[in-house]
């Protein structure tokens, strides 16, 4: 038996951005159709350790069944090395017989299949008209949700924060030459979020990063930096007065800081969660209601998204010769 192993930058290669968002459209709409099996992922964090193990299985019923396993940890000092906060591999099975077909590259899933959802839900929440983002993060998924934004609506500017300036700075001179409209650094995420009506928070915050205050009404804002229910990036009276869209309710009800801090101060529910964005996608509930609506799609990254995007670089790796087989 064989088993192809595809590394990080083969991975890159094979799954372009524009072909990941509607990969995560089909399995988010899969999900809500009931037609995956998926538990809710289980963290390992020992106390001694500066990160944590994720382990996140699915399986997708089809013609072709498949089962997908991420082991993933999450260092989030690694930023500061160059590193990607995320360090892993998915694996994919064979509904039929249960043998290993691949091991994909995580990181590289990860970031591209995050920032694909978010697009997904921007092209489902956000207003037609968006067209000025602001990303508060410098790190690797606010580069690939610079591209993903830039394929879910017409950008015209973006405007990009960090808890430090200089890596602002080096993300616009790293990005610019990729896009037609001007990407400008600014100190402060205030001065990013003021005027802009597509907002990405891209951190490793545990505090707020954005304040209701600061909010166009209209605005739409993709919240995927945080995964601990101790850590935030969105404050309360954001929270509270938006309406809120999330990648799966059991998800935000067990992980999600930004709504369970909210909910501990008595200013939400599980009633504020208005639908799971593969409901909005199948037409289950409804999206965006009104032009001056505030939306939120909140991300915390499923199991199903791994799989659909690795079983999509695994069949294109086939039919492109990529990638290395190793007996197993």
């Amino acid at each position: 038996m064989k088993i192809l192993i595809l590394n990080h930058d083969e991975v890159v290669q094979l799954l372009a951005m524009t072909e990941c968002i509607e990969v995560m459209s089909e399995a988010l709409s899969a999900l809500a159709r009931g037609e995956i099996s998926q538990p809710l992922r289980t963290i390992l964090k020992p106390p001694e350790v500066k990160g944590v193990l994720a382990i996140m299985p699915a399986f997708r019923a089809s013609d072709k069944p498949m089962f997908g396993l991420k082991a993933i940890c999450v260092f989030p000092g690694n930023a500061a090395t160059g590193k990607d906060a995320h360090q892993g591999g998915v694996l994919i099975f064979s509904g039929e017989t249960g043998e290993p077909l691949a091991l994909v590259n995580a990181s590289a899933i990860t970031s591209i299949r995050t920032a694909a959802v978010s697009a997904v839900a921007t092209r489902s929440l956000a207003r037609e008209d968006a067209s000025s983002l602001a990303i508060i993060g410098a790190g690797i998924q606010a580069r690939s949700h610079l591209e993903a934004m830039a394929c879910a609506r017409s950008i015209r500017r973006a405007r990009i924060a960090s808890s430090r300036f200089d890596r602002a700075r080096q993300f616009t001179s790293e990005m610019q030459p990729r896009f037609t409209f001007p990407i400008e650094a600014v100190e402060a995420a205030e001065a990013a979020v003021r005027d802009a009506d597509l907002i990405v928070t891209a951190t490793t915050s545990r505090e707020p990063v954005i304040r209701h205050e600061w909010i166009l009404p209209g605005a739409h804002i993709n919240a995927i930096g945080t995964y601990s229910p101790a850590a935030r990036e969105i404050d309360t009276a954001t929270m509270a007065a938006a309406s809120l869209f999330v990648d799966r309710r059991e998800s935000a009800l067990n992980e999600a800081g930004d709504y369970l801090i909210a909910a501990k101060e008595g200013a939400i529910g599980p009633e504020h969660i208005r639908a799971e964005l593969g409901e909005v996608l199948i037409g289950a509930e409804p999206g965006r209601t009104s032009p001056d609506e505030i939306t939120i799609f909140k991300s915390l990254g499923l199991a199903i998204e791994d799989l659909a995007a690795a079983e999509h670089v695994y069949r294109k790796a086939q039919q492109q010769s990529a990638g290395t087989w190793v007996e197993f």
